[in-house]
């Protein structure tokens, strides 16, 4: 069976607020960098086969972590990286709503046409994070520290869903979903958290 647990960054610095920041490597805050260690204190990571993070640093951070305690080898996966957001990243989301309006709505309405910023389509960024998860083996243990877009956008793909139920799928800062996929049978997800 495949089992793989995706875990969203913890928060980032407190300027970065209110801001699309998609590719944009921004660091974590004090907040952030305090959840993580809790967080790598709290999560097993010694029982899973393989480390993964998004090759952006408020990801990679907490990756290090986890495979330092679980004394494996980070493998940093640019598949898992938070979407393209294009001209949009670095403004804030008041001014984009400014400049787009309505139109914005386009990136649930029209996923294969729609390029939020002239970045990737919300079809594309689907089928970037379906693509890593079929890759993995099908028989092994895997944590990935992603982003809250590549994880609700995998959910939703599993599922069968249309992108606007994807929403629905994106964990809080330094929450995850846990995915068991048996062998020619349908992923089971389910919600995770340090907390519980």
């Amino acid at each position: 069976m495949r089992r793989v647990l995706l875990l969203r960054h913890t928060a980032v610095a407190a300027h970065h607020r209110g801001i699309c920041y998609g590719q944009r490597d921004v660091g974590l805050g004090a907040e952030g960098f305090r959840a993580a260690r809790e967080l790598a204190r709290a999560v097993p990571a010694e029982s899973f086969q393989i480390i993964m993070a998004s090759p952006l640093r408020r990801a990679r951070w907490l990756g290090g972590l986890l495979a330092r305690g679980g004394k494996r080898a980070l493998v940093v996966e640019p598949s898992l990286a938070e979407r393209d957001f294009g001209r949009w990243e670095g403004m804030g989301w008041d001014a984009v709503w400014a400049v787009e309006g309505d139109s914005m709505n386009g990136v649930l309405d029209a996923p294969d046409r729609y390029r939020p910023g002239g970045g990737e389509t919300t079809a594309e960024l689907g089928r970037r994070a379906l693509a890593w998860f079929e890759a993995l083996p099908a028989d092994g243990s895997v944590l990935a520290v992603a982003h809250g877009g590549p994880i609700g956008a995998l959910a939703g793909m599993l599922r069968g869903e249309a992108p606007r139920g994807w929403l629905a799928h994106v964990p809080r800062e330094g929450e995850g979903l846990l995915i068991e996929h048996p062998a020619g049978a349908a992923p089971v997800i389910s919600p995770w958290s340090a907390r519980r």
